[in-house]
């Protein structure tokens, strides 16, 4: 599961409309009554888990495009962006207007009504497993796990390219680096093979004595070091030692379980026009071509991912919000499994 910061930052971006002509209009379609209600709302409220320095960028760049709204953003750690949400609804108040985050967001938020309802016409462009068909909620980049491995300890031919293959006992022993919380891993492929398959392949994966710590990075690093042949981690943090000039290299192992952050936009929003103007911003092709500059895998079809092959041309099963139902009973599943308690 990813970890964030839980330190908060509040953040406010000043009008432009007095420093700068007013750029053109973002490339959307969005329909020209929720950019009207936008100006006559003047601002919006997003929080979000992003981290601060690419939080910022969205923020500065959404301004510059509608210079008429008032951009603000309030950053925490997903965990911290979840319970600020809660603690608000439990005052019976909702100070923002898009919050952004963790999957198991969704769910929390929805079963409490927290969630308006808003059917972006960006959708055009990105695939149906990656946005709710009601408008609930929209994916705006993804995290598939990958199979990383050292390009020195393993040979290309020799990689596992099957999660069967990975139960070889030349694997055994240390060999493999996994994270102790991965329990989106397990929840994944239960979803997609159903429980008894997946129990029983974790509960073989365990067989292997694979390392488990955290860390998608410091892991990947320990690899490329030569301390485990095998990492199982994302695969855009191995890309990242790979273009680092590391020994490393991935592929996916399928059905790649794929995390997801998505946006989403508050029932009671104080600015729901604003609201919905940004959240077709960030699905843009121009926002969603601005996530490549944060390294991030976008979720559009004509926005290609550097390189292409960390969203494409792999079988996937994207974490599913409504697996959060069983996300207690997971836990510890995997925590049994593996020993990490």
């Amino acid at each position: 599961m990813k970890t964030k910061s839980m330190a908060s930052t509040v953040l406010w971006i000043p009008l432009l409309l007095l420093l700068h002509p007013a750029a053109p209009l973002a490339q959307t379609a969005t329909d020209a009554k929720i950019i009207e209600g936008a100006k006559k709302e003047g601002a919006v409220m997003w929080y979000t888990s992003m981290a601060i320095d690419q939080s910022k960028v969205v923020v500065d760049r959404f301004q510059q495009r509608y210079p008429f709204i008032k951009t603000s953003f309030l950053r925490l750690g997903g965990g911290a962006v979840m319970n600020r949400v809660l603690t608000e609804a439990r005052a019976g108040k909702q100070l923002f207007d898009v919050v952004g985050g963790r999957g198991e967001m969704i769910q929390a938020f929805k079963e409490r009504g927290l969630l308006g309802s808003y059917r972006s016409p960006e959708t055009a462009m990105i695939d149906q497993d990656l946005f709710d068909k009601e408008g609930y909620w929209y994916v705006y980049y993804v995290v598939p796990n990958s199979l990383g491995y050292n390009t020195k300890l393993v040979k290309k031919e020799e990689v596992p390219k099957t999660y069967e293959e990975l139960l070889h006992p030349k694997w055994k022993g240390r060999k493999i680096s996994m994270d102790n919380e991965g329990y989106l891993l397990l929840q994944g492929l239960i979803s997609a093979w159903g429980r008894e398959k997946a129990l029983d392949y974790m509960r073989k994966l365990a067989g292997q004595e694979p390392v488990l710590s955290r860390g998608n990075t410091e892991r990947v690093t320990m690899t490329s070091a030569g301390e485990y042949p095998l990492v199982i981690a994302y695969a855009h943090a191995v890309e990242r030692e790979k273009f680092k000039g590391g020994p490393m290299d991935w592929i996916a192992l399928e059905p790649a379980v794929v995390e997801i952050d998505p946006l989403m936009i508050a029932s009671k929003a104080p600015n729901p026009n604003a609201a919905r103007l940004f959240l077709d911003y960030v699905l843009s092709k121009e926002g969603q071509e601005m996530l490549l500059e944060f390294q991030r895998i976008p979720v559009r079809k004509d926005v290609e991912p550097k390189p292409a092959r960390l969203f494409r041309g792999y079988q996937r099963v994207i974490e599913r919000p409504d697996d959060y139902r069983y996300f207690s009973e997971n836990v510890k599943l995997f925590q049994e499994i593996f020993k990490t308690r």
